[in-house]
């Protein structure tokens, strides 16, 4: 599909989908004007698809790692328990503001719990069970990100790897070292039999999978 084509499409579906939250889209705005990579927010139809997913599973605990501005956490929360609990990991500390500010306006701030440094030393002190994983962060770091947190799945959970098709690069010949990351973590999922999954080529691909 060409890069025009592929525009268009996008447009369609945008405008024949359900609109997001005014808050979702304020979030957006502003992610756009003061951060330095406003792509790595989830946008419209990843946003639409989690608050899809998060609505089914009715989560009690949530865990998110690669918060940036707080966007797809927003979007996890949206079929959360009375009592439900979002454990978000955030490298940057910069990225407090949107949270402390967006959390806030979303009457969330009693229901997530922002943990700020390095997701693989923080994964490691977690001691829980959780309904749903969501991993978008170091792409390089996917294949442990998954081993550390396959075992913090409950039975019949749900892990979701985002940005999976990586800019189409995983159709190339030759691979550079993150593209080298995804493909052998999609490939790791798809042998590994605990799992069930299904790639989707929404936005920058996402691996849903279902721990058997």
């Amino acid at each position: 599909m060409n890069n025009i084509t592929e525009e268009k499409l996008t447009n369609y579906i945008q405008q024949n989908s359900s609109n997001l939250d005014a808050l979702l889209d304020e979030l957006y705005r502003e992610t756009n004007l003061k951060t330095l990579q406003p792509n790595m927010i989830s946008g419209h139809e990843q946003g639409l698809l989690l608050q899809f997913f998060s609505r089914m599973i009715k989560p009690e605990r949530v865990l998110e790692i690669g918060t940036f501005t707080g966007f797809a956490t927003i979007c996890l929360a949206a079929g959360l328990t009375k009592n439900g609990w979002i454990d978000t990991i955030e490298v940057n500390d910069e990225m407090q503001y949107f949270h402390e500010k967006y959390f806030s306006k979303a009457n969330l701030q009693q229901h997530i719990k922002v943990h700020y440094g390095d997701a693989k030393e923080i994964m490691l002190k977690l001691n829980a069970e959780f309904d749903v994983i969501f991993i978008d962060a170091d792409k390089g770091s996917y294949s442990l990100y998954f081993d550390l947190v396959i075992d913090k799945v409950k039975k019949g959970g749900w892990i979701i790897a985002d940005n999976v098709l990586w800019k189409g690069k995983i159709l190339e010949e030759k691979f550079d070292k993150k593209t080298t990351a995804i493909d052998s973590f999609n490939k790791k999922v798809r042998a590994d039999k605990r799992v069930e999954n299904l790639i989707l080529p929404i936005r920058d691909g996402l691996n849903v999978i279902r721990k058997l």
